[in-house]
């Protein structure tokens, strides 16, 4: 490969210092790159000539950098690097005293492409029984209560049937990939990311038996709202890898299942999910 789309967080790589020494150097050795900046990937990209391939992107930031390449350029089905400008980096495989080797690993094909699972997500209005938002995320879709809300209540369906009803801050539904993230936090398991499953997991459940409950990829999820209190018309909010919620009503039901699409991430190194929690981790603790 030798054309490369660098997407950069501009707030971490501050005066855009490592882009330009890697547009720089991949120029150098012969190769084509294009930069883009943190929220702008969709209006850059449509102003771009329509016959412009890439063979992958860089992503410069943090895990939600990932996260929103992973998003933003869906529709492009590029294999992405990710180049650990954050703090723990689940995602992101990449040092930034590496990039230039690995640059050069890149251009001679030296890698290996992950697959890692998508969860898709449709929001049903209860009223009219119409779908009002869908989306696709890699790392989980959250449930979590709206505005002063103190508990919610949430039905959750697993192909139909009734599995528990919570009354908690709401329910993480995870891939293996965000198994690591706001599920960790929530005391969720610890899954491969290798995996084909889904996690479901309660954020601070008022009870003393509940836990997570891990699924088939081949399940569907169905999460409703349920009527907590009179006074109050939104209940709950639903979003999609971490971003702006949507509104949530009692009544309103939110469908998952694991995506067609999948996120492709470029593994460089041989060194095991678990070798990389235990890096991780310790360095952060």
């Amino acid at each position: 490969m030798n054309r490369f789309l660098i997407a950069t967080n501009s707030i971490k790589d501050e005066n855009l210092n490592l882009t330009s020494q890697i547009e720089e150097y991949i120029q150098k050795q012969g190769g084509e790159s294009f930069c883009i900046l943190g929220d702008q990937t969709e209006e850059i990209l449509y102003k771009l000539d329509s016959d412009k391939t890439f063979d992958c992107v860089i992503a410069l930031g943090g895990d939600g950098t990932i996260l929103n390449v992973s998003r933003d350029l869906r529709h492009l089905n590029l294999p992405i690097v990710g180049v650990n400008l954050g703090t723990l980096g689940f995602l992101t495989e990449v040092e930034p005293e590496q990039i230039f080797s690995v640059i050069d690993r890149l251009m001679k094909d030296e890698y290996e492409l992950e697959e890692r699972m998508n969860l898709y997500g449709h929001v049903i209005k209860g009223e009219t029984n119409e779908i009002i938002a869908k989306d696709i995320a890699l790392n989980d879709i959250v449930v979590t209560r709206a505005g002063f809300s103190r508990i919610i209540g949430l039905k959750v369906y697993v192909n139909g049937k009734v599995i528990d009803i919570y009354e908690a801050d709401g329910v993480i539904v995870s891939t293996p990939t965000g198994s690591t993230g706001y599920n960790l936090s929530a005391g969720g398991p610890l899954v491969s990311p290798k995996t084909q499953l889904m996690i479901v997991t309660p954020i601070s459940p008022h009870s003393l038996t509940s836990k997570s409950i891990v699924l088939s990829s081949e399940d569907e999820i169905v999460i409703e709202v349920l009527k907590m209190r009179k006074a109050q018309k939104e209940e709950a909010i639903v979003n999609f890898d971490g971003q702006p919620g949507i509104q949530l009503s009692p009544g309103d039901r939110i469908v998952m299942k694991r995506a067609k699409s999948v996120t492709k991430l470029i593994k460089l190194f041989d060194v095991t999910f678990y070798e990389v929690l235990r890096e991780k981790i310790a360095n952060h603790f």
